[in-house]
């Protein structure tokens, strides 16, 4: 155990420190002493309660005994990044586009988005699609969840569905793609960290949010600031932090991360481990509910308090 958390520290010393300190908005002020998981200490929001899974991107789960609130504070919701989030944010600068199969393309600033629609909170479920995943058999590649990939908020903003009336939907559309701020891994400025979409139908479906507020405060920097989708019931990937275009397609959307394997399951049920031949997944949808015993924390199977 020791070694594995020397390993984790040592990775972290340089680029992952930086990374994790842009993404969680303030700076890290405190490593662990060897031998122990760093602690993040940052002054925006804390998430010094979560445990990391992984420095870059990003990854940093809750506890189980820790998600026994109603609704879970901001600064223990869950954080999943697929690429290096943006730096030096200006919200007065910040614009979301809304382009593609619609009949009036629009560009809205957050100021616009308050003013022109109706701002309404809705208390949602936001999982990624792969908690869990460190108990899978046989074992998988991705970032090794284990029960805290997932959190319930107080989501403030506007409907995706009003927004994208005001732009007028062709007859044309059939899906969105996400686009927003965060960087690929690499630092190309050619290629996308992520980018899902969702079909038109859930987009316009009302509980769809292009969210700014979290808890009644503003979006976490490390949780999407200053705008995101909230996508309820579907995979935590459709929800695209950092928001910054909507391009309504004619077609499925064929972003990062939207195709061969990605976010897909097969169309029929197969045993574990079968080698599934691609033109047979599909796009994983919504997602089945799950339930867990969050407290005490020694009921919680497979968790290990500190």
């Amino acid at each position: 155990m020791k070694n594995r958390a020397t390993t984790r520290r040592d990775v972290l010393q340089g680029a992952g420190m930086a990374g994790i300190a842009a993404a969680l908005g303030a700076p890290v002020v405190q490593a662990a002493p060897a031998g122990f998981v760093p602690i993040l200490l940052a002054g925006a929001g804390g998430k010094n309660s979560l445990v990391l899974v992984n420095d870059k991107p990003l990854c940093l789960e809750t506890p189980p005994h820790l998600l026994d609130d109603d609704v879970t504070p901001a600064e223990r919701f869950f954080v999943r990044d697929n690429g290096l989030p943006p730096a030096g944010v200006n919200v007065g600068d910040w614009s979301l586009r809304i382009d593609g199969e619609v009949e009036a393309p629009l560009s809205l600033s957050l100021a616009d988005l308050k003013r022109d629609f109706e701002t309404v909170t809705l208390r949602l479920a936001l999982e990624c699609a792969g908690n869990g995943r460190k108990f899978y058999r046989p074992a998988v590649s991705g970032q090794q969840w284990t029960f805290g990939a997932v959190g319930f908020g107080d989501w403030t903003g506007v409907r995706l569905a009003d927004v994208l009336k005001k732009a007028g939907v062709k007859k044309t559309a059939v899906y969105t793609g996400h686009y927003g701020a965060d960087r690929h891994l690499s630092g190309d400025p050619e290629k996308q960290a992520i980018s899902r979409g969702l079909p038109i139908a859930k987009a316009l479906e009302p509980h769809t949010l292009i969210a700014f507020g979290l808890n009644g405060a503003d979006l976490p920097a490390a949780n999407g600031y200053p705008l995101r989708l909230v996508v309820p019931g579907w995979p935590g990937s459709c929800s695209q932090k950092w928001l910054t275009r909507i391009f309504v397609r004619d077609l499925p959307h064929d972003g990062e991360k939207m195709l061969e394997y990605d976010y897909r399951m097969p169309a029929y049920p197969v045993a574990p481990g079968t080698n599934v031949p691609e033109g047979d997944m599909r796009i994983i949808e919504g997602v089945p509910v799950k339930s867990l015993i969050t407290f005490p924390a020694l009921l919680a199977a497979g968790y290990q308090p500190v």
